[in-house]
C-alpha cells in the first residue's frame, strides 16, 4: 500500500460507508420512535403517552443510545455536507455536458435540500418537546387507575404539587404523577404553521428515505438480487409511505380531530 494512501474513512468511500451506517441507525430510530408515538392516538388523555416519555427518558440503556442518536444525526448531517462540497470540487464545470435529470430521480438529486428540511424539522421538534420536558416548561398531571376496571381519570397538577415522576398504589387504585408531555403536544399542534411543517417535513423525509434506504444497503455491499427487492419494498412502502404518513397524522389529528 502507498504511503500516500487515504485511510478508509477519511476517503469519499470511507464518509459514505459512515452516512449508510449511520442513515441505517437513524431508520431503525425511526420505527421505534413510531411505536411509542402511537400512543398519542389512545383515549386516556395522554396516560400511555406520558409513561411512555419517562420511561424513554430515564431508562439508563435507552439514554445511552439517544446519545449514540444525537451523535449519528450530527455525523450523517455533517458527512452529507462534506460528501456534497468534494463531489462539486470534484465537478466545477456542472452540469453542462451531463442532463443529471434523465441519469437520476429527483429526490436522489436533492438529497440536500430533503436533508435541510428534515433539519430545520428536527430542530424544532426538540426546541418544542425534549427540551420543554427536560426543563420543566410542560404542565403536570396526575393519572388515578382502577386496577380493577382499567378507568383512569385525570387530574391537573400546579407546579407546586408535583416534585418528580411517582408511582404508587392504594385500595386498588394506582396513582401516577408525571409531567404532562400529551398536553404540550395537544397545545403545540393547534398552530397550523407548526402543523404543515410537521406535514412538509414528513413528506421530504419520505422522499429521502425512498433512496437512501436502498443506497445505504447498496453502500455496505448489501445488494445481492435475492434481496434487493426486500429492500426495495422495505425503502419504499415502509420506510418511504407507512411511516412518514404515520408521523404526518399525528399532528393533523391534534389539530382536526382532538
Amino acid at each position: 500500500m502507498s504511503s500516500k494512501s487515504k485511510p478508509v474513512l477519511s476517503s469519499s468511500i470511507g464518509k459514505k460507508l459512515i452516512m449508510s451506517l449511520t442513515g441505517l441507525f437513524l431508520c431503525t430510530f425511526l420505527v421505534i420512535h413510531l411505536i411509542g408515538n402511537l400512543q398519542l392516538f389512545k383515549s386516556d388523555d395522554g396516560y400511555a403517552f406520558n409513561n411512555y416519555a419517562y420511561f424513554m427518558t430515564h431508562f439508563t440503556p435507552i439514554k445511552v443510545v439517544s446519545y449514540l442518536l444525537y451523535a449519528s444525526i450530527i455525523i450523517h448531517a455533517v458527512y452529507a455536507i462534506v460528501l456534497t462540497m468534494n463531489n462539486r470540487k470534484a465537478r466545477p464545470i456542472g452540469y453542462k455536458q451531463y442532463d443529471g435529470q434523465s441519469n437520476s430521480k429527483w429526490n436522489s438529486r436533492n438529497m440536500g435540500i430533503l436533508g435541510t428540511i428534515i433539519l430545520v424539522f428536527l430542530a424544532t421538534h426538540l426546541q418544542n418537546f425534549w427540551w420543554k420536558y427536560h426543563n420543566d416548561q410542560v404542565p403536570y398531571v396526575e393519572y388515578h387507575k382502577d386496577l380493577s376496571t382499567g378507568t383512569v381519570t385525570t387530574h391537573e397538577l400546579q407546579a407546586s404539587d408535583f416534585t418528580e415522576y411517582a408511582v404508587i398504589t392504594e385500595n386498588g387504585v394506582e396513582v401516577t404523577k408525571a409531567r404532562d408531555l400529551y398536553k404540550q403536544v395537544d397545545f403545540a399542534f393547534q398552530n397550523i404553521g407548526l402543523v404543515a411543517l410537521y406535514v412538509i417535513a414528513m413528506a421530504a423525509l419520505a422522499f429521502h428515505l425512498i433512496h437512501g434506504f436502498g443506497s445505504a444497503f447498496q453502500t455496505i455491499g448489501f445488494n445481492h438480487k435475492k434481496y434487493v427487492p426486500i429492500i426495495r419494498f422495505l425503502g419504499i412502502w415502509i420506510f418511504g409511505v407507512i411511516i412518514p404518513v404515520a408521523f404526518a397524522l399525528m399532528p393533523l389529528y391534534f389539530y382536526f380531530i382532538k
